[in-house]
């Protein structure tokens, strides 16, 4: 009889280890997706309307940006880009709408030079998010005042919105891989 209280006693505390494990694993898990994707973290459980669900769309989407070829721009695209938003900026004056559209399509051609796919809207929110998860809203309410706009529902206030959310991003993506090794200066500097 002592020999199976003992058995049963180790059994349990067996269990009870594991389940303790576990609980710490996933606490960590659920940290790290946090810290991670910040605001979008929380902006998936609401959507997805439970925990387990959310961080389990959240790892797909990292998984899936790990098999896409992400690259910072060259300099020179760096560049080019740059200028061209400060024309799309300097529009805005003249044609707030058009400005608008200049300015997404901006976004969605460093994102393309950059790797991501430019298909679909809600995918590319997704894929952003994974590296982006700061400016990512940004994206969402500024593509949401762009639709308004094509509508006419959209107002000049609106469309300031929707032009600094778009740069806000915009300069998030704008990542620079300097073609020129760094040379040290003589001295060892």
């Amino acid at each position: 009889m002592s020999d199976v209280r003992v058995i049963v006693g180790l059994a349990i505390l067996v269990v009870a280890g594991g389940l303790i494990v576990w609980a710490v694993m996933r606490s960590k898990r659920r940290g790290r997706l946090r810290a991670e994707f910040g605001p979008e973290y929380g902006r998936a459980v609401r959507k997805y309307g439970s925990v387990t669900e959310a961080e389990s769309a959240l790892e797909q989407r990292r998984e899936r940006v790990r098999q896409l070829d992400i690259r910072p721009l060259r300099l020179a695209e760096a560049d080019r880009f740059a200028r061209s938003w400060r024309s799309a900026q300097a529009r805005f004056v003249d044609d707030p709408r058009g400005a608008i559209a200049e300015a997404d399509g901006l976004v969605q051609a460093v994102m393309e030079a950059r790797g991501y796919p430019v298909g679909d809207f809600e995918q590319r929110v997704d894929d952003v998010s994974v590296d982006h998860p700061r400016v990512v809203e940004h994206y969402r309410a500024a593509h949401r005042i762009a639709l308004a706009s094509d509508k006419e529902r959209a107002e000049t206030e609106d469309l300031r919105q929707a032009m600094m959310h778009y740069r806000a991003l915009f300069e998030d993506l704008l990542e620079v891989h300097d073609e020129a090794p760094r040379r040290m200066e003589a001295g060892g500097r």
